[in-house]
């Protein structure tokens, strides 16, 4: 039988947890974890940087940091979180982890001075140098998130009044394509805006977000990977997918995205109507969650057949679980009442399975968590330890401890 956590989550009406974490225990585990990681890194090539850890693998595979590797800025946004836990609690190791997120940051100086191969610019931007910016106030990194985020803006249609995903797949989906994906890269936008950048940047940011809320998802709140527009009338034209199961199936990655996307556009806009829709497109992958899965953290798809039978051994996918965690745990800071406590216990919940022996890589490599999915229909590391997942956990972590002050 699946266990029906999120009936008993909504049944709560204390402040207290029935799933208790230890922010802190689990923040040392992360610092003990990337100390190993660091240590078969060396002697370090900054241009390397690491992706994933296969199947039977110990050790991080790096590859090289340029445009086309959407992963390039996890590994530093890691390294910038440790160092300000590390440093909050006054350890002397943290100068040696700011000298290796500022030489993982420093490698990726050069999409400053390029034309956006992608959406991916923000992903790229937001994980490495605005962590190292809230963490350094170094001018320097500020300088290069805003010359970004104005590259970023150049992929925008402003008849589709969305940013274009992928330049280089305009001729295989036959029109502007925009992914969920492409909603984290909005932060990057909005912090600009604010921060000595252009308006018309935040004007983009709320553009693609309303509009990939008009078109981008079922009356249910699920959502399509990809949202494929006309590209010179800006009429939508299809909802598909790239990463999922099908066109129609809940992929928990892009579900994921989404929930974070409208959380966070929440915290740049206060417009009411967002804080809105981040609920709808949470309370459909929760009930979809409790339908599904055996703990708090989703198969890949919750549609794949598998993900259905007690014994279809379907791949699940922590990295899903780790946004939606950090997400909802946002989220929950702008609801009063029962909807916020239901979204913080929630995502506690997500984190303390994390943390157990299931997920957690301990001994057994030098990443923080096992079993994440990156492209199944690719059969591309498929139950693997992948950056993003990490990225997203100790990010979540970090969240946790905030709000446990």
């Amino acid at each position: 039988m699946k266990r029906n956590v999120i009936t008993l989550l909504m049944a709560l009406t204390c402040a207290t947890s029935a799933w208790a974490i230890d922010a802190d225990e689990q923040l040392d585990y992360c610092h003990r974890q990337v100390e190993r990681a660091l240590s078969g890194l060396r002697p370090y090539r900054f241009d390397m940087e690491p992706r994933n850890i296969l199947d039977g693998q110990t050790q991080w595979n790096c590859r090289k940091a340029k445009a086309e590797e959407w992963c390039s800025g996890f590994w530093p946004g890691i390294l910038w979180m440790d160092y300000g836990y590390m440093k909050e609690k006054g350890k002397g190791k943290s100068e040696k982890l700011k000298e290796a997120a500022e030489g993982y940051t420093d490698a990726l100086s050069f999409l400053s001075r390029q034309p956006a191969y992608d959406h991916d610019l923000g992903f790229l931007t937001i994980n490495s140098f605005l962590k190292g910016y809230e963490q350094t106030a170094n001018a320097e990194y500020k300088r290069i998130a805003l010359a970004a985020a104005d590259t970023l803006a150049t992929l925008f249609n402003a008849k589709v009044g969305t940013i274009l995903s992928w330049p280089r797949h305009v001729g295989d989906y036959g029109g502007h394509n925009t992914i969920m994906d492409n909603m984290i890269n909005l932060e990057l936008l909005f912090w600009a805006a604010g921060n000595g950048g252009s308006p018309l940047l935040r004007d983009i940011a709320i553009s693609h977000a309303t509009t990939t809320m008009r078109h981008h998802f079922r009356p249910d709140g699920s959502c399509y990977h990809v949202a494929v527009y006309d590209t010179l009338t800006g009429e939508f034209l299809r909802g598909v997918t790239h990463q999922g199961y099908s066109d129609w199936s809940m992929w928990s990655r892009g579900q994921s995205w989404a929930i974070y996307g409208y959380t966070m556009v929440y915290r740049y806009t206060h417009d009411p109507v967002f804080l809105q829709f981040a609920q709808k497109v949470s309370d459909v992958y929760l009930k979809r969650l409790r339908e599904t899965s055996d703990d708090m953290v989703p198969y890949w798809d919750m549609d794949d057949p598998r993900a259905l039978s007690p014994d279809g051994h379907c791949p699940k996918d922590a990295s899903a679980a780790c946004v939606v965690a950090s997400a909802l745990l946002e989220l929950s800071t702008y609801l009063d009442g029962w909807r916020g406590r239901q979204y913080r216990e929630a995502a506690e919940a997500m984190l303390t399975d994390l943390s157990t022996d299931r997920y957690q890589s301990r001994d057994r490599n030098v990443a923080f968590l096992l079993h994440s999915t990156g492209h199944h229909p690719a059969g591309s590391e498929i139950d693997a330890s992948i950056i993003y997942a990490d990225y997203y956990y100790i990010e979540a972590l970090t969240r946790l401890k905030a709000l446990s002050k």
